[in-house]
Protein backbone atom coordinates (compact mmCIF):
# COMPACT_ATOMS: atom_id res chain seq x y z
CA UNK A 1 0.00 0.00 0.00
CA UNK A 2 1.38 3.32 -1.32
CA UNK A 3 0.17 6.57 -0.06
CA UNK A 4 0.76 10.10 -0.45
CA UNK A 5 1.11 12.76 3.04
CA UNK A 6 -0.37 16.09 1.61
CA UNK A 7 1.42 18.51 3.70
CA UNK A 8 0.97 23.03 2.99
CA UNK A 9 4.13 24.06 1.37
CA UNK A 10 3.74 27.04 3.09
CA UNK A 11 3.47 25.85 7.06
CA UNK A 12 6.81 25.57 8.10
CA UNK A 13 8.85 25.50 11.30
CA UNK A 14 9.41 22.33 13.71
CA UNK A 15 6.25 22.14 15.25
CA UNK A 16 4.85 20.85 11.65
CA UNK A 17 8.23 18.97 10.68
CA UNK A 18 8.11 16.76 14.00
CA UNK A 19 4.45 15.97 12.85
CA UNK A 20 5.22 15.30 9.54
CA UNK A 21 8.38 12.70 10.62
CA UNK A 22 6.54 11.18 13.13
CA UNK A 23 3.53 10.56 10.18
CA UNK A 24 6.31 8.88 7.61
CA UNK A 25 7.56 6.93 10.40
CA UNK A 26 4.55 5.31 11.71
CA UNK A 27 3.47 4.64 8.34
CA UNK A 28 6.83 2.76 7.89
CA UNK A 29 5.86 0.68 11.22
CA UNK A 30 3.00 -0.25 9.66
CA UNK A 31 4.23 -1.43 6.41
CA UNK A 32 3.17 1.85 4.61
CA UNK A 33 4.66 3.43 1.75
CA UNK A 34 4.25 6.88 2.59
CA UNK A 35 5.89 9.84 0.58
CA UNK A 36 5.69 13.50 1.68
CA UNK A 37 4.60 16.22 -0.96
CA UNK A 38 3.46 19.51 -0.49
CA UNK A 39 0.14 21.71 -1.64
CA UNK A 40 2.17 23.31 -4.19
CA UNK A 41 4.17 20.43 -5.79
CA UNK A 42 0.57 17.93 -5.84
CA UNK A 43 -0.95 21.41 -7.69
CA UNK A 44 1.37 21.01 -10.22
CA UNK A 45 1.87 16.91 -11.04
CA UNK A 46 -0.48 14.81 -8.50
CA UNK A 47 1.29 11.36 -9.03
CA UNK A 48 -0.42 7.85 -8.80
CA UNK A 49 -1.32 6.33 -5.56
CA UNK A 50 -3.23 3.72 -3.37
CA UNK A 51 -4.64 7.18 -1.17
CA UNK A 52 -3.76 10.25 0.38
CA UNK A 53 -3.23 11.23 3.71
CA UNK A 54 -4.72 15.13 3.69
CA UNK A 55 -2.69 17.07 6.40
CA UNK A 56 -3.76 20.49 5.25
CA UNK A 57 -7.01 22.21 4.13
CA UNK A 58 -6.63 22.95 0.43
CA UNK A 59 -10.01 21.49 -0.18
CA UNK A 60 -10.05 22.10 -3.92
CA UNK A 61 -6.77 20.07 -4.34
CA UNK A 62 -8.04 17.73 -2.21
CA UNK A 63 -11.08 17.85 -4.46
CA UNK A 64 -9.18 17.28 -7.49
CA UNK A 65 -7.04 14.32 -6.20
CA UNK A 66 -10.65 12.76 -5.08
CA UNK A 67 -11.91 13.56 -9.11
CA UNK A 68 -8.79 11.27 -10.24
CA UNK A 69 -9.87 8.70 -8.36
CA UNK A 70 -7.46 8.51 -5.51
CA UNK A 71 -9.27 8.38 -1.89
CA UNK A 72 -8.39 11.10 0.45
CA UNK A 73 -8.46 11.05 3.98
CA UNK A 74 -9.59 13.09 5.62
CA UNK A 75 -12.52 14.17 2.31
CA UNK A 76 -12.69 17.63 0.86
CA UNK A 77 -16.08 17.73 2.00
CA UNK A 78 -15.08 16.64 5.29
CA UNK A 79 -12.04 19.16 5.54
CA UNK A 80 -13.86 21.69 4.10
CA UNK A 81 -17.13 21.55 6.84
CA UNK A 82 -14.47 21.79 9.15
CA UNK A 83 -12.44 24.12 8.06
CA UNK A 84 -15.22 26.47 8.02
CA UNK A 85 -16.59 27.17 11.58
CA UNK A 86 -19.91 28.22 10.19
CA UNK A 87 -20.29 25.48 8.23
CA UNK A 88 -19.50 23.06 11.08
CA UNK A 89 -22.09 24.11 13.32
CA UNK A 90 -24.67 24.19 10.32
CA UNK A 91 -23.96 20.36 9.65
CA UNK A 92 -23.67 19.55 13.70
CA UNK A 93 -27.51 21.08 14.06
CA UNK A 94 -29.89 18.87 15.75
CA UNK A 95 -26.97 16.00 16.03
CA UNK A 96 -25.12 17.23 18.90
CA UNK A 97 -25.49 20.06 21.98
CA UNK A 98 -23.42 23.04 20.58
CA UNK A 99 -23.38 27.05 21.71
CA UNK A 100 -25.59 29.16 20.52
CA UNK A 101 -24.79 30.84 17.29
CA UNK A 102 -24.94 33.37 14.74
CA UNK A 103 -23.65 33.13 11.17
CA UNK A 104 -22.51 37.16 9.64
CA UNK A 105 -24.31 37.73 6.67
CA UNK A 106 -22.22 37.06 3.25
CA UNK A 107 -21.08 40.94 2.67
CA UNK A 108 -18.64 41.88 -1.04
CA UNK A 109 -16.62 44.16 0.81
CA UNK A 110 -16.34 45.39 4.64
CA UNK A 111 -19.85 46.66 5.49
CA UNK A 112 -21.39 48.22 8.51
CA UNK A 113 -22.77 45.25 10.27
CA UNK A 114 -23.92 47.30 13.22
CA UNK A 115 -27.94 45.81 12.77
CA UNK A 116 -26.40 42.60 12.70
CA UNK A 117 -24.53 43.45 16.00
CA UNK A 118 -27.09 44.70 17.27
CA UNK A 119 -29.46 41.83 16.67
CA UNK A 120 -26.75 39.42 18.16
CA UNK A 121 -26.47 41.13 21.29
CA UNK A 122 -29.76 41.08 22.34
CA UNK A 123 -30.26 37.19 21.70
CA UNK A 124 -26.52 36.08 22.92
CA UNK A 125 -25.97 38.74 25.28
CA UNK A 126 -22.53 39.89 26.54
CA UNK A 127 -19.65 39.19 27.00
CA UNK A 128 -19.79 37.01 23.67
CA UNK A 129 -17.46 35.22 21.59
CA UNK A 130 -16.04 36.38 17.93
CA UNK A 131 -14.45 33.75 16.11
CA UNK A 132 -13.32 33.86 12.32
CA UNK A 133 -15.15 31.22 9.92
CA UNK A 134 -10.96 30.17 9.14
CA UNK A 135 -8.45 29.57 11.49
CA UNK A 136 -6.32 27.05 13.89
CA UNK A 137 -5.42 27.24 17.12
CA UNK A 138 -7.33 29.35 18.63
CA UNK A 139 -6.28 32.32 17.01
CA UNK A 140 -8.53 34.54 15.33
CA UNK A 141 -10.93 34.09 18.36
CA UNK A 142 -12.11 36.95 20.80
CA UNK A 143 -14.02 37.21 23.98
CA UNK A 144 -16.06 40.56 23.64
CA UNK A 145 -17.40 42.76 26.52
CA UNK A 146 -19.59 45.35 24.23
CA UNK A 147 -20.54 46.19 21.15
CA UNK A 148 -17.59 48.23 20.39
CA UNK A 149 -15.12 45.29 20.83
CA UNK A 150 -17.32 43.09 18.44
CA UNK A 151 -17.27 45.67 16.17
CA UNK A 152 -13.22 46.15 16.31
CA UNK A 153 -12.94 42.94 14.85
CA UNK A 154 -14.98 42.80 11.73
CA UNK A 155 -13.28 43.10 8.26
CA UNK A 156 -14.32 41.69 5.23
CA UNK A 157 -13.33 38.62 6.54
CA UNK A 158 -16.69 35.92 7.50
CA UNK A 159 -17.28 35.46 11.11
CA UNK A 160 -19.33 33.37 13.49
CA UNK A 161 -21.33 35.00 16.92
CA UNK A 162 -21.58 32.41 19.79
CA UNK A 163 -22.72 32.82 23.29
CA UNK A 164 -20.30 32.59 25.96
CA UNK A 165 -20.14 29.72 28.10
CA UNK A 166 -18.73 31.00 31.66
CA UNK A 167 -18.15 27.26 32.60
CA UNK A 168 -15.98 26.51 30.25
CA UNK A 169 -13.81 29.70 30.17
CA UNK A 170 -10.22 28.59 29.36
CA UNK A 171 -10.73 24.54 29.86
CA UNK A 172 -12.34 21.86 27.11
CA UNK A 173 -12.18 18.45 26.48
CA UNK A 174 -10.49 17.42 23.19
CA UNK A 175 -11.58 13.63 22.16
CA UNK A 176 -9.78 12.10 19.64
CA UNK A 177 -12.23 9.56 17.54
CA UNK A 178 -9.98 7.15 14.32
CA UNK A 179 -12.94 4.98 12.82
CA UNK A 180 -15.99 5.96 14.63
CA UNK A 181 -13.94 5.30 18.25
CA UNK A 182 -12.89 7.83 20.69
CA UNK A 183 -9.08 6.65 21.25
CA UNK A 184 -8.03 8.95 23.84
CA UNK A 185 -8.22 12.14 25.39
CA UNK A 186 -7.32 15.20 27.30
CA UNK A 187 -8.41 17.81 29.53
CA UNK A 188 -7.18 21.10 28.32
CA UNK A 189 -7.01 24.21 30.72
CA UNK A 190 -6.01 27.60 30.60
CA UNK A 191 -6.20 29.84 33.84
CA UNK A 192 -4.78 33.42 31.89
CA UNK A 193 -7.25 33.12 29.09
CA UNK A 194 -10.45 32.23 27.85
CA UNK A 195 -9.18 29.84 24.91
CA UNK A 196 -7.86 26.16 26.21
CA UNK A 197 -5.65 25.59 23.53
CA UNK A 198 -1.68 24.70 24.54
CA UNK A 199 -1.05 27.10 21.78
CA UNK A 200 -2.18 30.06 23.96
CA UNK A 201 -0.42 28.80 27.16
CA UNK A 202 -2.60 26.20 28.15
CA UNK A 203 -2.15 22.95 29.77
CA UNK A 204 -3.16 19.17 29.30
CA UNK A 205 -3.47 16.36 31.36
CA UNK A 206 -4.66 12.95 30.62
CA UNK A 207 -8.19 12.13 30.36
CA UNK A 208 -11.08 9.81 30.41
CA UNK A 209 -14.45 10.85 28.78
CA UNK A 210 -17.62 9.16 29.56
CA UNK A 211 -19.61 7.36 27.32
CA UNK A 212 -21.64 10.16 26.79
CA UNK A 213 -18.84 12.07 25.86
CA UNK A 214 -17.12 9.20 23.67
CA UNK A 215 -20.67 9.03 21.92
CA UNK A 216 -20.85 13.00 21.26
CA UNK A 217 -17.58 12.85 19.90
CA UNK A 218 -18.42 9.59 17.91
CA UNK A 219 -21.44 11.67 16.77
CA UNK A 220 -19.37 14.23 15.41
CA UNK A 221 -17.27 12.66 13.30
CA UNK A 222 -19.76 11.15 11.91
CA UNK A 223 -22.32 14.12 11.27
CA UNK A 224 -18.87 15.54 9.42
CA UNK A 225 -17.86 12.18 7.49
CA UNK A 226 -14.40 12.24 9.23
CA UNK A 227 -12.45 9.14 9.38
CA UNK A 228 -10.21 10.45 11.94
CA UNK A 229 -10.86 14.12 13.92
CA UNK A 230 -10.39 15.60 16.83
CA UNK A 231 -13.32 16.94 19.07
CA UNK A 232 -13.28 19.75 21.16
CA UNK A 233 -16.15 19.62 24.17
CA UNK A 234 -16.96 21.73 26.82
CA UNK A 235 -18.54 20.88 30.12
CA UNK A 236 -22.01 19.41 29.58
CA UNK A 237 -20.96 17.64 26.00
CA UNK A 238 -21.56 21.25 24.58
CA UNK A 239 -19.38 20.41 21.16
CA UNK A 240 -17.21 23.73 20.76
CA UNK A 241 -15.35 23.00 17.41
CA UNK A 242 -13.79 19.35 15.05
CA UNK A 243 -10.63 19.30 13.74
CA UNK A 244 -9.76 17.35 10.66
CA UNK A 245 -6.32 17.08 11.00
CA UNK A 246 -5.41 18.17 14.63
CA UNK A 247 -1.85 18.35 15.66
CA UNK A 248 -1.61 14.84 17.42
CA UNK A 249 1.96 15.24 19.06
CA UNK A 250 1.06 16.98 21.94
CA UNK A 251 -1.95 14.41 22.93
CA UNK A 252 0.34 11.56 22.18
CA UNK A 253 3.29 13.08 24.39
CA UNK A 254 0.40 13.65 27.32
CA UNK A 255 -1.57 10.27 27.15
CA UNK A 256 0.86 7.59 25.72
CA UNK A 257 -1.75 6.78 23.09
CA UNK A 258 0.03 7.51 19.69
CA UNK A 259 -2.77 8.26 17.14
CA UNK A 260 -0.43 7.59 13.92
CA UNK A 261 -0.79 3.63 13.38
CA UNK A 262 -4.79 3.91 14.39
CA UNK A 263 -5.36 5.99 11.36
CA UNK A 264 -3.05 4.03 8.97
CA UNK A 265 -5.03 1.01 9.84
CA UNK A 266 -7.90 2.64 9.66
CA UNK A 267 -7.38 3.68 6.26
CA UNK A 268 -6.35 0.12 5.34
CA UNK A 269 -9.69 -1.52 6.17
CA UNK A 270 -11.23 1.38 4.12
CA UNK A 271 -9.22 0.63 0.87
Amino acid sequence: MKGILAVNHFLTGEKYNTLHRHLLESAAACGVGLELRTNLELALDAPAADFVLFWDKDVNLAARLEKNGIPVFNSAKSIALCDDKAKTYIALGGIVKQPETLASPMTYFKADLSEFVNGAVRRLGLPLVFKECYGSFGEQVFLCKSKADILRHITEKPFILQEFIESAAGRDIRIEVVGGKAVCAVRRENKNDFRANVTNGGSMTPYTPSAEEKQTAVAACEALGLTFGGVDLFEGGIVCEVNSNAHIINIMNCTGVDIAPLIFEEIRSRL
